[in-house]
């Protein structure tokens, strides 16, 4: 199939290209700029110059298509706290690809998040976040790409845990460590008994791909790895890497500590993937996250 791919240079996109090429997929790649054009067409891809802002890019590019995996993302905006700006754009593109898409049995395959999922429990693909909880915000964008399913076009969702891991990671976990530098200590919340799931980036990948190839329309997939990591368990991997010790932040100081991801690193999340792993034949074999954060890797200030 021809492809178009939003976000192809970001920390998923850049391993899900070489993932879907080299299944035989042909991939249309958006790229902001110069030095991501080059990466791309060096790495097989056909580029599509364009922004997620670019309404007649996005439209373009999925009407040349046989199917839209959207993962593209304003991280910045979201990691600066801006998340409105960052979930409106999100949901914008989706529109623009359901209008494209619909009529066609053509897939789309959005990534999503798991925040705000019932705590307690390993959460399933059945369960639906709540889009008010912190970071709960990219459900909206989630129930708007499902809904096309009734519009002809065969839309899914992945699910992805705060932490996709692996080496070169930009995301939450290499915050954690900079935060840890920052106060000469490994800070978890309380007594760290709240859990992250989480998954490696290249299991991440191939889950977009089986998803694009096989996902039955309105499907709500989990990108988990495992269920929940205990969040003491991903300070103490930190202040192992680090040299540093692991400490309780009291919940009325975690913001101090944290900023505005201490309400992301509060949260209590735990999901399941048994249904996901069943129906796509998807089975994650990459490093777990403590194991990971233990190779060293993430803390090579370089």
């Amino acid at each position: 199939m021809r492809i178009f791919v939003t976000g192809p240079s970001g920390w998923i996109g850049s391993a899900l290209v070489p993932e879907l090429l080299q299944a035989g997929h042909e991939v249309v790649a958006l790229a902001r700029s110069d030095a991501s054009a080059g990466a791309l067409k060096a790495a097989g891809a056909e580029v599509h110059h364009g922004s997620l802002d670019d309404v007649d890019a996005l439209r373009s590019a999925a009407a040349a298509s046989d199917g839209v995996i959207h993962l593209a993302y304003k991280h910045q905006e979201a990691f600066s706290g801006d998340f409105a700006t960052a979930m409106d754009a999100d949901r914008r593109a989706i529109e623009v690809f359901g209008e494209v898409l619909a009529g066609s049995d053509r897939p789309l395959v959005i990534a999503s998040g798991l925040a705000g999922l019932p705590p307690g429990k390993p959460a399933t693909e059945d369960d639906v976040p709540d889009a008010t909880s912190p970071g709960g915000g990219r459900t909206l964008s989630a129930q708007a790409a499902l809904a096309l399913a009734d519009r002809g076009v065969r839309s899914s969702c992945v699910r992805l845990p705060p932490t996709v891991h692996g080496d070169g990671d930009p995301g939450f976990v290499a915050r954690l460590i900079g935060m840890a530098r920052k106060h000469g200590a490994s800070g978890y919340i309380g007594d760290g008994a709240n859990h992250w799931p989480a998954v490696h980036r290249l299991d991440a990948a191939r889950l977009f791909r089986l998803a694009l190839e096989g996902a039955p329309a309105g499907s709500v997939l989990h990108g988990v790895a495992e269920e929940g990591v205990p969040t003491r368990a991903i300070a103490e991997a930190i202040g192992r890497g680090l040299g540093l010790p692991a400490v309780s932040v009291a919940p009325d100081a975690a913001e101090a500590y944290f900023g505005w991801l201490a309400l992301l690193f509060g949260l209590d999340v735990q999901a399941s993937s048994t249904r996901t792993q069943r129906l796509l034949g998807w089975q994650p074999t990459h490093h777990a996250l403590v194991e990971d954060l233990d190779k060293g890797h993430y803390f090579n200030e370089s």
